[in-house]
């Protein structure tokens, strides 16, 4: 439907630009008593030819080209850049129609660009960012990344902005708010920027349980580390690998742990065992819910072994 869409745009702009010709050459309207209404005709008829042939080009790539990239992100990139890159043609096009001086056309956008430079430092620098995004992927669309201090998924690079759907906000979970931020993209050449799953698809996420002083402590430690074998266990075992192929491709020599892990830590009157887990960056919530009903409910059948501090200042 694109294809023929764009096709459609297309024909029709050849046969304004033939009209367009057929107007200069023959001067039908030379007897009206309206000054240059051959020429302004003309031109009409040329800026029209100009942009519907760049619309159809346009939509036609979008047929050709982005529908057949099975990558929804880089297909997203290639749209943007279809856009920027037609658009640009499309306005020095229509520009030059109407003018009928096409190196001026060129040059004055160069005098102005320095003129407007100061004065649009900021969407300058936004486009910029943009390109860089593109170039570099720092995050791609549906990431789920943290921008000065924003977090969310990332739902539209455009131009100039990042729209994410933001997590967390006020809420004390890291789960979707239900609000968008527009994000410049200037920010990227100027801020960190934390994508949370772009190394490999994971993130560790922590699970605490607090426990009195006389609890078997092993024995807590075995039952988390069961209750996340049974969860967890293949999933940590594939993202460990490719974790693993990421730092050989590195200078980096870190040790890779092999599967989940407890932490054990000594607060005031109680201690903390902090099950430590690879998850989906946008599931991790959801996973740390799974795992505090099975582990809780674990630990409840073994009163003989397990308690509970009862302090008020916990």
């Amino acid at each position: 439907m694109s294809r023929r869409f764009g096709l459609g745009a297309f024909v029709i702009g050849m046969l304004a630009a033939v009209l367009a010709a057929l107007v200069r050459a023959t001067m039908p309207l030379a007897d009206l008593a309206v000054p240059d209404a051959d020429v302004l005709l003309a031109k009409g008829l040329s800026a029209l030819a100009v942009l519907l042939i760049t619309y159809g080009v346009y939509r036609f790539l979008m047929g050709v080209l982005v529908s057949r990239i099975s990558d929804r992100r880089r297909a997203h990139d290639l749209r943007n850049v279809l856009r920027l890159v037609l658009g640009l043609v499309g306005l020095v096009g229509i520009l030059g129609a109407f003018t009928e001086q096409w190196l001026g056309v060129l040059v004055s956008f160069g005098v102005i660009g320095f003129a407007v430079t100061f004065a649009l430092q900021q969407p300058i620098l936004s486009l910029i960012g943009w390109v860089y995004v593109v170039i570099k992927r720092p995050y791609v669309v549906g990431d789920r990344v943290t921008i000065a201090n924003v977090s969310g998924d990332v739902a539209e690079v455009d131009f100039l902005v990042t729209t994410l759907w933001e997590t967390g906000g006020g809420l004390t979970s890291n789960q979707p708010s239900g609000r968008t931020v527009t994000v410049p993209n200037s920010l990227v050449l100027s801020s960190e920027v934390v994508n949370h799953g772009a190394l490999f698809d994971r993130i560790w996420t922590e699970v605490p349980i607090q426990a009195s002083f006389e609890t078997d402590i092993p024995f807590v430690r075995d039952l988390m580390l069961e209750v996340a074998e049974d969860e967890f266990g293949d999933e940590i075992r594939a993202a460990m690998e490719r974790y693993q192929s990421r730092l050989d491709q590195s200078p980096l020599e870190l040790n890779v742990p092999s599967g989940a892990s407890v932490n054990i830590a000594q607060e005031e009157s109680w201690v903390v065992f902090k099950l430590r887990v690879l998850v989906p960056p946008t599931a991790a919530q959801r996973a740390r819910n799974r795992l505090y009903e099975r582990i809780l409910t674990r630990l409840a059948e073994h009163p003989d072994r397990v308690s509970f501090p009862v302090s008020r200042n916990r």
